[in-house]
């Protein structure tokens, strides 16, 4: 990578891991586009390189989490009971969407599911409306399968899950601050299993380019964790002075922008 290749990354991490902290976002969703312009000017293949910018950003979201999980417990804010009762569907889904399913699907497809991701993101983003308790929380079968469902989409499109974990353990009647909380631990065993499904899956893929293992790019990951994991906290810490939900509202009218990036991006693969 050049020195405008690295500077690039360093700068996407430094802003990816301040949103995160500062909007309780995954930092990899953000990271998608500006990491599939670094992969075309270096030259990578284009079967390769959505996954390669999906499976990467995934990866970083390890790091964050890290310090998010920690900060969160120092406060016991995070139910870890309800935690290990969703990891075991969480990590089976991810394994699974992230070996098997992430690799079948080509670029082109694999471009729109995320570009109407991101517009579901930013649609919650700007209407901000939680949904209201309705019941109590399922019983281990049913948690098994609302956490295999949603790590099979999160390993599709390199997000955390929180955009599904937060607003289901609402409507469980799980209190706000804990549903927050909680969705950093089940961030972890999300991004470790799809890391390693990403690496799996796509194993001796012909296309991948030197510095990756599977589709995760490593010389990428260094670069964004680098900054990322200092700019995090940053971030959360501004966000207890600010109106975070003015902010997201902001955030989420840009990210119709990185939309229509990615909606090029299908259109291109489709060939129109």
């Amino acid at each position: 990578m050049s020195i405008a290749d690295i500077a690039m990354l360093m700068l996407c991490g430094s802003i990816s891991g301040f949103l995160a902290g500062l909007l309780g976002i995954g930092g990899g969703m953000i990271l998608v586009p500006f990491m599939i312009v670094v992969f075309n000017h270096l030259g990578f293949s284009q079967d390769v390189i959505v996954h390669m910018a999906i499976a990467t950003g995934m990866a970083t979201i390890l790091f964050t989490t890290t310090s998010a999980i920690w900060a969160h417990h120092k406060h016991n804010s995070i139910d870890w009971k309800l935690v290990a009762a969703l990891s075991p569907g969480l990590v089976i889904g991810s394994l699974v969407g992230g070996s098997e399913i992430f690799e079948a699907i080509n670029t082109s497809w694999l471009s729109l599911f995320f570009a109407i991701f991101i517009v579901y993101t930013s649609i919650q983003m700007i209407i901000n409306k939680k949904p209201s308790a309705g019941r109590e929380l399922p019983g281990t079968v049913g948690l098994f399968s609302f956490g295999a469902l949603t790590g099979v989409i999160a390993s599709l499109v390199g997000a955390g899950g929180a955009f599904i974990t937060v607003p289901f353990m609402l409507w469980c009647n799980v209190k706000p601050h804990t549903a927050m909380a909680s969705s950093s631990g089940l961030g972890f065993p999300i991004a470790a299993a799809a890391t390693i499904g990403y690496m799996y899956g796509s194993w001796g893929n012909p296309n991948l380019p030197e510095g990756s293992l599977g589709f995760v790019y490593i010389p990428a990951v260094l670069c964004i964790v680098a900054v990322s994991i200092f700019t995090a906290p940053l971030g959360a810490k501004i966000a207890r002075k600010l109106n975070v939900a003015q902010l997201k509202r902001i955030f989420g009218v840009l990210l119709f922008m990185l939309a229509a990036f990615m909606f090029n991006e299908s259109r291109k693969a489709f060939g129109f």
